[in-house]
């Protein structure tokens, strides 16, 4: 059997592996907008843990000590497994929190949203602000204003704009902007190579580029056989090298569109742009934000540290 005739197609929560290999399997935590919940899925697809919430959720993480924090449109709650409420922050009146990231030691990274000026602030359960900037409003309402926000290991920020420009920027601790992006309108995430992939949502790409701004890899909208890309929304970049996607549909009119009912909502991919794992659970809904929780740090991945 040859190699390209070897690959199969598992649905549902499953796979593509070779004739030789051991199938794909992620234990994940996912939310969205239109997700439904906050959830830990197990590696054979069963929901493990959820914690059901209407609002829309695009940013979720599991804490090393098992609970779960997550940016929830009005604010940002950390929940534990009883999901019991530890502690939570809810914006202003008009606001909108999209973005959140543990730093460690207690303290997280919040993106709030605002008409006029939107700001990034790190702050403690104690509600204590240890850094704030401001970012201008290009867009012109608190919801086309950021998605996912990442602090990097060179202590800046990479900010995304949903809509309006649609560009990741990068500033310093003082919110001086110091680089814009082509692209990158959910997620920047800076890996450690120093290079940083984007999520570039309805521009159904993402991006890898290196300090010159120069593309390195891509996956382009329709560059994976049966796996179209909607709105490119979260990532997790693995210690192997794959890149999973969150593949969110939800600017998608299905009626006109009618393949994108049943993309998957997840898919894995390799540096040489093979799937290798895809999640087509209709029980999951749609998913934005996802976190792979094989094992090891809880935080690895996306986290500055």
């Amino acid at each position: 059997m040859n190699v390209k005739a070897a690959w199969l197609l598992v649905w549902c929560v499953g796979c593509v592996i070779g004739a030789d290999a051991e199938p794909v399997a992620h234990r994940f935590l996912k939310s969205g907008c239109g997700s439904g919940s906050v959830a830990i899925v197990a590696a054979d697809g069963k929901v493990a843990w959820e914690y059901p919430l209407a609002e829309e959720t695009s940013d979720s993480w599991l804490l090393p000590e098992g609970h779960v924090i997550f940016a929830f449109k009005r604010g940002v709650r950390e929940v534990d497994a009883a999901k019991q409420t530890v502690w939570e922050y809810l914006a202003p009146k008009d606001a909108e929190v999209h973005a959140c990231q543990p730093l460690g030691e207690g303290w997280f990274l919040l993106g709030e949203s605002r008409k006029g000026g939107s700001r990034v602030m790190e702050m403690n359960r104690a509600q204590k602000i240890r850094l704030e900037f401001n970012v201008a409003d290009a867009a012109g309402t608190p919801h086309n204003q950021f998605r996912q926000i990442r602090k990097t290991p060179q202590n800046t920020y990479l900010v995304t704009q949903q809509r309006g420009g649609g560009k990741a920027r990068e500033f310093d601790a003082t919110g001086k902007l110091v680089r814009e992006f082509a692209a990158g309108r959910y997620v920047a995430i800076r890996l450690g190579n120093g290079h940083t992939l984007l999520a570039c949502s309805d521009e159904h790409r993402v991006l890898e580029v290196d300090a010159r701004d120069r593309i390195v890899w891509q996956v382009t909208e329709k560059e994976l056989p049966g796996n179209q890309l909607a709105c490119v929304a979260g990532l997790h970049r693995l210690a192997n090298g794959n890149t999973v996607i969150c593949n969110w549909s939800g600017h998608i009119n299905k009626k006109n569109h009618p393949a994108f009912a049943t993309q998957p909502q997840l898919v894995e991919v390799t540096p040489g742009k093979k799937v290798v794992w895809e999640v087509r659970n209709p029980a999951l809904k749609m998913i934005s934000s996802i976190n792979i929780l094989d094992g090891g740090d809880p935080l690895a991945g996306q986290s500055w540290r």
